[in-house]
């Protein structure tokens, strides 16, 4: 009897060993809930085991795959989008993690958890619960790869400074600036010989992930979300030159890589994909091999994550293709002078992001010297607009190993990010997103169509202004007559505001123009990079 109940207490631990489901009870809308399954495994468990799970709530069904965290780890995540009661199912090729049921609750979400971001009104982003997202984002590729006393301070930068966006590599960066080697990296590592030349030749095993350097990856992005910063991850780019190879891995390598970041990273609402930084000069990949890799996080992804492409200068890819929901486009053209952004929001009815418009900073190459003044320019040029800038920085004071933030982040260095915040702050208190009240017509004024309107006056000195309002109003009503403002000036450079005295009113049309009725003023600085903001009295 002692032996069989033996036996039985044996039989019980064993199932409980390989058997193990970890979940949480409730969880807040756009949270992340977890399920955690501790079982062994004799297959390769990265690629031979097959995991998923349907998630049910009351109007909507969602199907999400689980992926091996290793040491018999296997986990599902799921991110649920609305409030109630949840019910899972798992299915498995693999018997003890088949078939695993559960329930949870969503509850309201609390704090700065505003949900995912995704397209409003064509042009515009939204977060999941209504609340306007302006992006204004800085570059980083490679501060995840840098020593962890680094990243500490690039988190501490990036607190203080107002964005709320980051461009981010998932592969190292091999660079002229940047050179650093990676503490882990995102595959196990079979051999590490060398070349002809005595330089070091990797040897990695695709078939097995390094679940170390994925868990490190989502620390930084949990990180950033308690910042309200996006994660604009970039999941292939050309600056590998053969160092590490991940910039030619087999086609077969690339989906399975791409499924198995967004089985991790998926329920992280504030992840966005950036199929590729500079997609053009990645030589092993052809227009048809990104189309397959554009269409896999397609349709792997359930929550429709924002997704876009970046190119070489100039260089667009076909942003109309359903996958893509923003262009991320590397231009300052369109951005240099007035009017010219406008062209191309009209061209296409998605928003667009110039995500690289050059650097504010001091290098030789001509991408990294921006002035901070133009820096801050070209992004004003861009949000009148009714387009986005993202911005970067790129000063070198010793030598290439420098601590450039483009590249490796750490502390700013420039001005310009200070006067981005500035702009951000304006945006963010007005009625809602902006763009040319009279395009093509007027190049200088944006408005919302609920009496805000904001004017820029660039690199022009004026010593006043001659109160005046295009009677086009976008998408809204004409402008009409009897109409009483209130102005502000906008030192855009100095981020001062500074009410102006009085009131206007608008007389009758003149010309598509409707005037003060007095034919009213305004004294303006004789400065450079000065703004106006305009708004109705009701």
């Amino acid at each position: 009897m002692k032996i069989t109940q033996q036996i039985l207490v044996s039989l019980l631990l064993i199932f409980a060993y390989t058997n193990i489901v970890f979940s949480q009870q409730n969880v807040e809308q756009w949270g992340r809930f977890e399920i955690s399954f501790s079982s062994q495994c004799k297959k390769n468990a990265f690629e031979d085991v097959k995991l998923t799970a349907t998630f049910v709530g009351k109007d909507t069904t969602f199907n999400v795959s689980g992926f091996y965290d290793g040491d018999n780890n296997f986990k599902i995540r799921f991110m649920p989008p609305t409030t109630g009661a949840w019910k899972y199912k798992t299915k498995s090729n693999i018997a003890q993690l088949n078939n695993k049921k559960g329930t949870f609750e969503c509850v309201r979400a609390t704090g700065t958890n505003h949900g995912f971001v995704k397209v409003s009104d064509t042009h515009n982003f939204k977060y999941a619960d209504g609340t306007q997202y302006y992006p204004f984002g800085t570059t980083a590729y490679a501060w995840t790869h840098m020593g962890n006393e680094l990243q500490e301070m690039t988190l501490n930068s990036l607190k203080k400074s107002g964005f709320n966006k980051v461009r981010m590599c998932v592969f190292p960066k091999d660079y002229n600036l940047v050179k650093e080697e990676p503490e882990i990296y995102p595959f196990e590592l079979k051999e590490l010989a060398k070349d002809s030349k005595g330089n070091k030749k990797y040897v990695w095993n695709f078939d097995k992930f390094n679940p170390a350097f994925f868990q490190h990856l989502e620390k930084r992005i949990d990180e950033l979300d308690k910042l309200g910063i996006e994660a604009d991850l970039i999941l292939f780019h050309p600056y590998d030159k053969g160092r590490w190879g991940f910039d030619s891995m087999p086609s077969e390598v690339n989906i399975r890589y791409i499924k198995y970041i967004i089985a991790r990273l998926g329920s992280f609402r504030n992840v966005w994909w950036s199929m590729a930084n500079e997609y053009d000069y990645v030589k092993a990949k052809t227009d048809a091999d990104w189309e397959l890799l554009s269409k896999t996080v397609y349709e792997n992804d359930s929550y429709r994550h924002l997704c876009s492409i970046h190119g070489s200068t100039a260089k667009y890819y076909k942003y109309w293709e359903k996958w893509f929901t923003h262009l991320s486009i590397q231009d300052e053209g369109p951005v240099a002078d007035f009017g010219r952004a406008a062209i191309l929001r009209n061209a296409f009815d998605k928003p667009i992001v110039f995500d690289e418009v050059c650097y504010e900073g001091n290098l030789t190459s001509r991408w990294g010297r921006y002035s901070p003044e133009e820096m801050t320019h070209v992004i004003w040029q861009g949000v009148i607009a009714g387009t986005y800038v993202t911005h970067g920085e790129a000063y070198m004071f010793k030598d290439a190993t420098d601590t450039i933030f483009w590249a490796k982040g750490g502390k700013f260095k420039g001005e310009s990010w200070k006067r981005v915040a500035f702009l951000r702050s304006i945006l963010e208190t007005a009625p809602g997103p902006i763009e040319l009240a009279d395009v093509s017509r007027d190049n200088y004024t944006s408005t919302n169509g609920k009496g805000y309107y904001l004017i820029y006056f660039g690199k022009e000195i004026h010593d006043s202004w001659l109160f005046n309002l295009p009677r086009k109003v976008s998408y809204t009503e004409n402008l009409s007559p009897g109409k009483k403002y209130k102005v502000d000036i906008i030192d855009t450079w100095d981020m001062t505001i500074t009410p102006y005295p009085g009131v206007f009113e608008t007389a009758k049309p003149n010309d598509y123009r409707l005037y003060d009725k007095d034919f009213q003023k305004i004294r303006l600085p004789e400065k450079a990079y000065m703004a106006l903001r305009i708004q109705e009295i009701k």
